[in-house]
């Protein structure tokens, strides 16, 4: 066979892996695109990192991510850019009919990346990747459930019950997503047909609903639980990787101040998550909207909110795997009753690579006025990054003000380039400060969370603080 069908047939296994179908026959810049952003994911000294582009029907159990892992390997070894580095099709063959039983010393021509000469058989040993152990075979048999053509872990998060799982003050993070499938029919019921009046919100990619899912009890009335619902746009490609990577992300993870999903659907055209409820919605819209329905944030609130949404940063940051946020902003943050913060959106999160930092696609529109420096220029994501972003946030907290604002005057439309000359000086402070606040804050406070920002908002990463060390500096401010 030759080399250019070779590189189809890798191009077939990473639809596969990833569930994007679709790719085409050609190789024009859409694709090559595409596959540069994923292709870096596939490695041989970090198997985890597969997660951010596998599909999330097939993270089901130990035994099945590493036969994906192996087929995403080939695939890799098929799309080699160099066409005499290709793999024969009867080694490709033979991997593929057996991927648990592939040896180090075994297909060494199976060049997976041509410039750190790295083979595949490097990553189908059988030792599970750190941090992947999962469940054993009969106890992930017992406790899958089919839907819809999909697999899922059962309910039960309980380690007695075999699953591993990394823990962090207050928050855990399992190896296998933990979500319940429901029916298209159920949530057309919980919405009421995706009726207009429970629109709660819309993005570029679909809208969120409010719904009522009726649970099963052995009363004959049953309950209902409050919850939103994202319905994905079915012709949004981009809006498709996100919601994968939002269950492969939230589905792993558990903290306080983490938004809850509960389960997804996945029928046919049909793309749909489901949310705990908040009540209070978005932060942005209690530090910006403007009307009788809205009151504005006191002081002790809005550094409630932040500490809480600080303590989901570095609750991602503080794990084995590190998780990049990414587009850290006041919309992003949600609250529920009591005005406790959530960390949503988590579309574009990443886990971070060994070396602290991952190049990716920028995406401009939504990360403007919020971007590190470093991912404007590079392209080059961090821990760090997401440090910046958090400082942006605190301007904003500071001054009510959005950190991008076009109706501003010239000069003007980027909040942090003209009004950091006025928050960082002492004297100055009190006339930046939020009118709203009716200057009811503690002005050792609002100077100590303004020298907070500027940290965050250092140029160098390097000069960034810890999303801990930002934790602790607020609690320390909150007693001033």
């Amino acid at each position: 066979m030759c080399a250019y069908d070779v590189y189809c047939f890798g191009k077939v296994l990473l639809e596969l892996v990833t569930g994007n179908p679709g790719l085409g026959d050609g190789y024009d810049a859409r694709i090559k695109e595409w596959m540069e952003n994923v292709l870096p994911y596939i490695t041989t000294y970090d198997k985890e990192l597969l997660l951010n582009i596998m599909d999330p029907c097939l993270v089901v159990d130990e035994h099945v991510l590493i036969e994906v892992w192996a087929v995403a390997v080939v695939a890799k070894a098929c799309l080699c850019p160099k066409p005499l580095e290709r793999p024969q099709m009867p080694c490709i063959l033979k991997a593929l009919e057996d991927p648990m039983s592939v040896r180090l010393s075994t297909y060494e021509t199976l060049r997976i990346d041509a410039q750190l000469g790295l083979v595949c058989s490097a990553l189908v040993s059988t030792r599970m990747p750190e941090g992947v152990s999962g469940l054993g075979t009969s106890q992930a048999n017992a406790n899958r459930t089919s839907s819809n053509n999909n697999i899922v872990v059962s309910n039960s998060r309980s380690s007695a019950a075999g699953g591993t799982e990394e823990t962090n003050p207050h928050g855990v993070i399992w190896d296998l997503p933990n979500l319940r499938i429901y029916s298209p029919s159920e949530l057309k019921a919980a919405t009421n047909n995706f009726r207009s009046d429970r629109v709660l919100g819309e993005s570029e990619f679909g809208r969120v609903y409010k719904g009522w899912l009726h649970e099963k009890s052995t009363s004959k009335t049953g309950s209902q639980s409050l919850v939103a619902v994202q319905k994905l746009k079915a012709e949004s490609l981009q809006g498709f990787v996100e919601w994968k990577t939002e269950i492969c992300m939230l589905g792993t993870l558990s903290h306080p101040n983490l938004i809850k999903l509960l389960g997804y659907c996945w029928k046919g055209k049909d793309m749909l998550l489901v949310y705990e409820y908040m009540q209070k919605g978005s932060f942005d819209n209690h530090l910006f909207g403007r009307g009788s329905s809205i009151q504005p944030l006191q002081w002790d609130a809005r550094l409630k909110i932040l500490i809480g949404a600080a303590r989901a940063l570095a609750f991602l940051h503080a794990a084995k795997k590190q998780v990049i946020y990414r587009v850290f902003k006041a919309s992003n943050i949600l609250l529920d009753a009591s005005y406790n913060a959530k960390l949503s959106n988590f579309g574009l999160a990443k886990i971070g690579p060994l070396n602290g930092q991952l190049n990716v696609t920028i995406q401009a529109g939504r990360t403007l006025g919020y971007a590190a420096p470093e991912y404007i220029r590079t392209g080059q994501l961090c821990v760090k990054s997401d440090v910046y972003g958090f400082g942006v946030v605190l301007a904003e907290v500071l001054t009510g003000l959005r950190a991008l604002d076009t109706c501003r005057p010239k000069g003007k439309h980027y909040l942090f380039n003209w009004i950091k000359s006025q928050l960082f000086d002492k004297t100055k402070i009190e006339g930046v400060m939020d009118s709203r606040l009716e200057g009811k804050y503690p002005i050792k406070a609002a100077v100590g969370m303004a020298k907070l920002a500027q940290n965050c908002l250092a140029f160098d990463p390097k000069a960034r603080p810890s999303m801990k060390q930002v934790v602790d500096a607020l609690e320390h401010i909150a007693i001033c």
